[in-house]
């Protein structure tokens, strides 16, 4: 099975420690946000991955060398020219994916209980076009899913703002779920991507097609998941993992 790890952040929240280092290179508990999630890919059974870079981007390569590339395919998917965000990173990386199956993403500071395996089977056995984990907790920002789980829209709660292809589209309608940085793409879901150039973000495409796509939730409100995003995260982080 493949997977894209997104390790190309600037990590500007992370400052100080993105200073000096990439924020996939912040320890917790003496290994690296990398690591972990590459062991974590590998015990569920993903055995060939792509790692896009960035910020500090020698260093995260040498890592991986360093590493023997963790006994896996591993691959590099550059983008030090430019940072294309989520959404251009996958087109960037798609080439990689050229066995007809689906593949995982991952956000590097996403640290979670989530089975990697079972959801990756969840996701076969619907025939979705995409699956994104998904809680139900209180955010600014959230996806929007009909009643049968498939994502409609998005809002934001803060500014009143609403996104969805739909006509009439009414929020109050919809379910609204926060997205936990784990998704799973057939690859039937980048046939539209051709159209959308340079950096862009993900959900913005999902939102593109969410009126004929299946993009459906995998709702897990009992998974711990924790977004390391800040340094005060890592406490957090440390004592999940200890």
């Amino acid at each position: 099975m493949k997977a894209l790890i997104f390790a190309a952040g600037l990590g500007t929240r992370m400052k100080p420690f993105t200073h000096s280092i990439p924020k996939a290179l912040i320890p917790v508990n003496g290994k690296p946000l990398l690591q972990i999630t590459i062991e974590k890919l590998k015990a569920a059974g993903f055995d060939e991955i792509i790692v896009n870079v960035h910020h500090f981007a020698n260093q995260v390569i040498r890592f991986l060398d360093e590493n023997d590339r963790f006994g896996i395919r591993v691959e590099i998917s550059d983008e030090q020219d430019l940072l294309l965000e989520t959404g251009g990173g996958i087109k960037k990386a798609s080439w990689f994916f050229d066995d007809g199956k689906p593949f995982l993403v991952h956000n590097v500071d996403i640290l979670s209980d989530v089975d990697l395996a079972k959801m990756y089977q969840h996701h076969l056995n619907s025939k979705s076009d995409a699956t994104l984990l998904v809680k139900e907790v209180d955010a600014d920002r959230s996806l929007l899913f009909d009643d049968t789980g498939m994502m409609k829209g998005w809002t934001n709660s803060v500014t009143g703002e609403v996104k969805s292809p739909i006509a009439g589209f009414n929020p109050a309608d919809y379910k609204k779920y926060s997205f936990g940085g784990i998704h799973i793409l057939s690859p039937s879901v980048l046939n539209d991507m051709d159209k959308w150039e340079g950096k862009f973000s993900i959900i913005d495409y999902y939102l593109s097609i969410a009126e004929k796509a299946r993009l459906q939730a995998y709702l897990q409100n009992d998974c711990y998941l924790l977004d390391v995003g800040k340094p005060e995260a890592i406490e957090k982080a440390e004592a999940f993992l200890r």
